[in-house]
């Protein structure tokens, strides 16, 4: 019964007990007249087992741990237990219920703490770290940045090892050289008359800067003399991310054997059109011009649409060659490959030649028709 008194008196006298935690813990609680407490304990007499009141010890709650702290356990279970008193004109605190992480011990994850305690590692990606990150600095570098010695790792690893480790940073960002070959058409050409064929053949070797580049074209009809053929051997250098500028000679076979100097570009035009353009001066001193572009229209992953037009200019008539002054030859056509494999491709198509002005009279001349139309089948391969 004493205690029972000494606890009522202590609760009327100190309502910390039902105050929010979110004040100061570390202030400790007082009763407010010690001596009262005092008084009622001597009226129900006294004992060796008697212990002071719970309210005249000062208590620090900074230092307890609330994550670890089982406050449904602390409430008397089953029938019949005693109900801790409470102060007059409060309610009962239910401690379960309590949000401990606004208690004013910060934005720490009490669970990471214990955790931590048991022996486990601590979670701090819980504890607000993230507000101290750094921004990231958007300006230039300081001038202290490039201060230092341009070859510090020499007097670390040797100059002989840094130099071949150096040579191969470059061969592996940007130095390497490739290889490629391309049978962009080789195709048999079934029209009104003789079929014929035709083959364009090109590839380079060399870098992402330098290459050689070499081409070849020509056509014919079964059974009769080749009508053309030539090979192209060019120095490329590229002059944007996707355009090279070429030069280099041409070397005719057919009709007639004749040496060209060749100025060009050839590159990726923008919406993807390849574009391959080139003026030709003769050692006649003729000069003729001709620019090809293509456009793949991807229909699948595999099929493939590709519309085609080439054109032919001079500068000059030259008869021997059945060339016109102006526009001299156009042809356009359309064709449809199927991919078994990124290297391999066959195709079907059609293709229309038109001769024009007076490269046209001339192929009257000779008894040909100016206007030729070709279906072809043909393979597209490169390695």
């Amino acid at each position: 019964m004493k205690y029972m008194i000494a606890l009522m008196l202590a609760g009327t006298a100190t309502p910390a007990f039902a105050q929010d935690h979110g004040h100061n813990h570390s202030m400790p609680m007082q009763p407010a007249d010690p001596q009262d407490a005092e008084e009622a304990a001597e009226e129900e007499g006294s004992g060796e087992d008697a212990s002071p009141p719970s309210s005249a010890m000062p208590m620090d709650h900074s230092q307890m741990d609330h994550g670890a702290m089982d406050h449904q356990s602390m409430q008397p279970q089953g029938e019949g237990s005693p109900e801790m008193p409470q102060p007059m004109g409060q309610s009962p605190v239910d401690h379960s219920q309590m949000d401990h992480s606004q208690m004013g011990h910060g934005s720490m994850d009490q669970s990471g703490v214990v955790d931590d305690q048991a022996g486990g590692e601590m979670d701090h990606s819980a504890m607000g770290h993230e507000a101290m990150a750094m921004d990231i600095p958007s300006g230039p570098p300081p001038a202290s940045a490039g201060s230092g010695p341009a070859r510090a790792a020499d007097a670390i690893w040797g100059v002989e090892a840094m130099r071949e480790s150096r040579e191969q940073l470059r061969d592996e960002q940007g130095g390497q050289t490739y290889f490629w070959f391309q049978g962009d058409r080789v195709e048999y050409r079934a029209r009104e008359g003789s079929d014929g064929y035709l083959f364009d053949l090109q590839g380079y070797y060399g870098g992402d800067l330098d290459k050689f580049w070499f081409k070849s074209e020509g056509e014919g009809s079964f059974g009769e003399k080749i009508e053309s053929a030539e090979v192209q051997a060019l120095y490329s250098r590229a002059i944007a991310p996707f355009f090279d500028f070429q030069a280099g000679i041409r070397q005719d076979f057919a009709p007639l054997d004749r040496t060209y100097a060749v100025v060009g570009i050839q590159g990726l035009a923008p919406y993807l059109f390849e574009v391959d353009a080139a003026a030709f001066l003769s050692d006649k001193g003729d000069l003729t011009a001709r620019i090809e572009a293509e456009l793949d229209q991807r229909i699948t992953q595999r099929l493939v649409l590709q519309p085609r037009v080439e054109a032919s200019f001079s500068a000059q008539d030259v008869p021997e060659l059945g060339i016109g002054a102006g526009l001299d030859t156009v042809e356009a056509g359309l064709r449809l490959r199927y991919h078994f494999a990124r290297e391999f491709a066959p195709y079907i198509g059609i293709d229309q030649e038109w001769r024009i002005g007076q490269s046209a009279d001339y192929a009257r001349a000779e008894g040909e028709d100016p206007s030729v139309t070709n279906y072809v089948v043909g393979i597209r391969f490169w390695f």
